[in-house]
């Protein structure tokens, strides 16, 4: 079983950092929407929004994530470490295969190299803010950071 910390000292600012990332995502879609409107939904043009390549269909997804990672930074509750660990393998996944196919016309969301190293960067950042920021009761917190610096017991000595 996995162990995430509970109720870390830092979990806010991870929850800002997954928030701007959020924000970040949800500016560049509205925006990337009102740029490429007039396109195909997939198409391969050169409409550069806020330093990443994109088309309507990249745009509109980005609203809906960048508002999902919204909702999930202002939550107090686990939904949020929940989210940004789902978030961040998506971004991870997403990265590695869009790159597999950046040069070939199976490239409907219409990548660049800059686009696939910022989903690896937001994939890694939500990922960190995922693993830190797990909500408990303070007993099992304290519990937690109890065990953590319990000295190791050496058997056979």
């Amino acid at each position: 079983m996995a162990h995430f910390p509970v109720n870390h000292p830092a979990r806010p600012f991870y929850r800002a950092l997954s928030g701007l990332i959020g924000l970040y995502i949800l500016i560049f879609g509205v925006y990337g929407t009102v740029v490429t409107w007039g396109g195909g939904l997939f198409g391969r043009g050169h409409d550069w929004v806020l330093g990443l390549r994109t088309n309507l269909a990249f745009a509109l997804v980005s609203v809906v994530f960048g508002a999902v990672l919204l909702i999930g930074a202002t939550r107090r509750s686990n939904l949020g470490h929940y989210m940004n660990l789902t978030a961040g393998v998506v971004f991870l996944v997403t990265a590695i295969l869009m790159m597999a196919v950046l040069q070939t016309p199976a490239n409907f969301l219409n990548f660049s190299m800059s686009t696939v190293i910022v989903s690896m960067l937001f994939g890694l950042v939500l990922l960190a803010t995922g693993l830190y920021d797990k909500v408990g009761p303070p007993d099992h917190a304290h519990a937690e950071r109890g065990d953590r610096r319990a000295p190791v017991s050496r058997t056979g000595r």
